[in-house]
């Protein structure tokens, strides 16, 4: 089992800045590549970005590419999401998500085995 949990999450003004962490504990030696989705109210819960176990490879919606950045710090076992320029359609509750001893990048749910509880993110306007 590997347990994950995010913080960083708040309240900001539509350009401000952002910086979510999800910790990864228990059987991290087989958390490979890892992801953010987001799930606003009344909508699916959709893909954000991924990156791999090494951190050289990652992938990013259209919607968040050039203003959200991907990281990881396997040494802390933990995963980043940097988000700059916020805008109001990026208010959701956002997820960290990871894959079982598989490094290849996904945007599917299905295709994450673990996932954290959640941060909201509310960005004003």
């Amino acid at each position: 089992q590997v347990q994950l949990v995010e913080s960083g999450g708040g309240l900001v003004q539509a350009g401000g800045s952002l910086r979510l962490s999800c910790v990864a504990s228990g059987r991290t030696f087989g958390t490979y590549a890892m992801a953010w989705f987001r799930q606003a109210p009344g909508k699916e819960r959709e893909f954000v970005s991924a990156i791999n176990r090494s951190g050289g490879s990652t992938y990013y919606a259209d919607s968040v590419k050039g203003r959200f950045t991907i990281s990881r710090d396997n040494a802390k076992n933990t995963l980043y999401l940097q988000m700059n320029s916020l805008k109001p359609e990026d208010t959701a509750v956002y997820h960290c998500a990871v894959r079982f001893y598989r490094d290849y990048l996904s945007v599917e749910i299905r295709d994450y085995d673990y996932w954290g509880q959640g941060t909201q993110v509310t960005v004003s306007s």
